[in-house]
């Protein structure tokens, strides 16, 4: 390096931290050690506190029994009558016990406190260290106590003699040492017991700590923290419903959507799917009594595609799709494409009249050509006008009026029944459009093709309510299928380009019975069905005024009406 140059710069190091470890495996083994360690310290513990205490009270009662042994009234005779001295007599005996139990120390004093026997016999002679006051008063003392000859377990007995009178005491020192050798030679096989229940804890601990590793896939808390946040942000923020369920059919999660879709709030969660939903094909589909992939429910109004999936502990996933506006808009298509194709089928036949006045005026025939166009008009003018007549809302008369066309362009009669009479207050004529639309679309499939072929639409008014009945002349529907037909997804025809079929007499169903209604099928008296749906309250509060004037129509006896399209078949007839 040259001079005056600076040090090129080097890499921090990074030196490794053993800190606390991400793996949830190591936690919770190390977690579980360490209970399982002061468990056993904590219990170890409190067992040798009172082994201790147990101890030390066998040490004074054993030297409490050692001087009762040594308090005898010979003891107190030769206290008596013999002065103090290293080979009296009192000296003598006391040493002969003291030698042959093991104790520490045996004294035996006077009244006055005086030694009359010690293992050092320079001390005989002299005033014990300690209070004798308690024990020469007649009361037997036990104690662990520090005398001239170090800590000790103390036993201390009057001395009495044959006449019962207290003529000192006898004190027994038992060495405090010889305690604690027993407590710790005891330890050992506590510590062997310990260290078992220690072991037999780690390996329960690290079993644990396995199994949980594999339910969570070696997962640290930290990550799986995570995934639980995400998780609730992602189902709750999907525009799909999400519902799971348990083992036994109780609902566990239930996401925003589902609630919307299903119309539930979030105290369904935790209840069982049959209790909350009720019985239906929904509650089939979610349960799983309903097999098969995009199955089709209705469930509020809305049409729902649902998607079941099983999970590991017995219990299932399923999903909901709300595909009400597609079912609508495809629905529209259909009705659209008909009227594609009824206008195709009215352009060419136009283009046939048109050829045929044209070769009329050709002819110089003027006046078949004028009854000719009269006759042509009036067609067109009758139908729009039987339909107006019978039918006031302007809603459903124009459903009619296009049905009417469809009708006519697939060789079937769609006529409006003699008596039929809806005035125009309807309360919902959306709803209503829905349950004619589709019950004329049902009829008109059913008796197309056949002979005679005809489709008869009664609207009748019964106070506030509208009782419809569409009547075709198809095959009928067979008593055991009277209700099945009303089942979301059963259908006897071919799906269309845009979904599934099977709907719309569902969403009759369902639409009536929200009013409080029904829909209901039988047989009609050409053999074919006939559907009633009643609609309870469908109408607004009748005019009330004074001379308010009838709906049109409404007075007079009511005629028969002539067919609003007829085709040629009928025309032979």
């Amino acid at each position: 390096m040259s001079p005056g140059s600076t040090p090129a710069a080097r890499p921090p190091v990074r030196r490794r931290r053993f800190g606390w470890p991400r793996r949830m495996f190591s936690q919770v083994l190390l977690m579980q050690l360490a209970v399982a360690t002061g468990v056993t310290v904590l219990a170890t513990g409190l067992f040798l506190a009172p082994l201790s205490a147990q101890l030390d009270d066998q040490a004074m009662r054993r030297a409490l029994a050692i001087a009762e042994t040594a308090a005898t009234p010979r003891t107190a005779a030769a206290l008596t009558s013999t002065p103090p001295s290293a080979r009296g007599p009192v000296q003598t005996e006391a040493e002969r016990i003291r030698r042959s139990t093991g104790a520490e120390y045996v004294v035996v004093m006077d009244t006055r406190g005086v030694r009359w026997s010690h293992p050092d016999a320079e001390r005989i002679g002299e005033v014990v260290s300690t209070d004798p006051s308690d024990v020469l008063a007649g009361h037997q003392v036990m104690e662990i106590d520090s005398g001239t000859l170090g800590r000790s377990a103390r036993g201390k007995a009057p001395l009495r003699d044959e006449h019962g009178e207290i003529v000192g005491a006898v004190s027994v020192g038992i060495e405090y040492d010889s305690v604690r050798d027993r407590l710790v030679a005891a330890i050992p096989g506590l510590l062997r017991y310990a260290g078992g229940a220690l072991a037999a804890g780690a390996l329960a601990a690290y079993l644990i700590s396995r199994r949980l590793q594999r339910q969570t896939h070696d997962l640290a808390f930290s990550d799986i923290s995570a995934l639980l946040a995400e998780r609730e942000a992602m189902l709750h923020g999907i525009r799909e419903g999400v519902v799971a369920l348990d083992r036994t059919g109780r609902i566990r999660l239930l996401n925003d959507e589902a609630q919307r879709l299903l119309g539930l709030g979030p105290e369904a969660t935790g209840q069982p799917l049959d209790e909350v939903l009720g019985a239906g094909r929904t509650a089939d589909v979610l349960a799983g009594r309903a097999t098969g992939e995009d199955l089709l429910t209705v469930r509020g109004g809305r049409v729902l595609i649902a998607n079941r999936m099983p999970t590991d502990d017995g219990g299932a996933v399923a999903t909901l799709r709300d595909r009400t506006e597609l079912e609508r808009l495809g629905r529209e298509l259909d009705s659209t494409r008909g009227l594609i194709d009824a206008l195709r089928a009215q352009d060419h036949e136009h283009a046939n009249r048109m050829h045929t006045l044209l070769g009329l005026l050709e002819l110089e025939m003027h006046e078949e050509a004028v009854e000719f166009v009269n006759e042509v008009v009036g067609v067109h003018r009758a139908t729009a006008e039987q339909v107006t007549e019978k039918v006031h809302d302007p809603l459903l008369a124009a459903l009619l009026v296009g049905k009417a066309t469809v009708a006519a362009e697939r060789g079937v009669s769609l006529r409006i029944a003699p008596g039929s009479l809806l005035p125009d207050r309807l309360v919902d004529p959306r709803e209503l459009v829905t349950v004619v639309g589709n019950l004329v679309d049902n009829a008109l499939d059913a008796a197309s093709g056949t002979p005679y072929a005809r489709v008869e639409v009664d609207l009748r008014t019964e106070g506030r309510t509208v009782v419809l009945r569409v009547t075709d002349s198809g095959p009928g529907v067979p008593d055991e299928r009277s209700e099945l037909i009303f089942t979301e997804g059963w259908s006897t025809k071919e799906p269309p380009a845009h979904g599934k079929r099977g709907l719309g007499l569902a969403l009759v169903r369902r639409l009536a019975e929200r009013q409080g209604g029904s829909a209901t099928v039988g047989t009609g008296a050409d053999g074919g069905a006939e559907f009633t749906v009643v609609l309870p309250e469908a109408l607004g509060d009748a005019p009330g005024a004074p001379g308010a004037v009838p709906e049109p129509g409404a007075a007079g006896p009511e005629e028969p009406l002539a067919p609003m399209a007829v085709t040629g078949e009928e025309e032979a007839r």
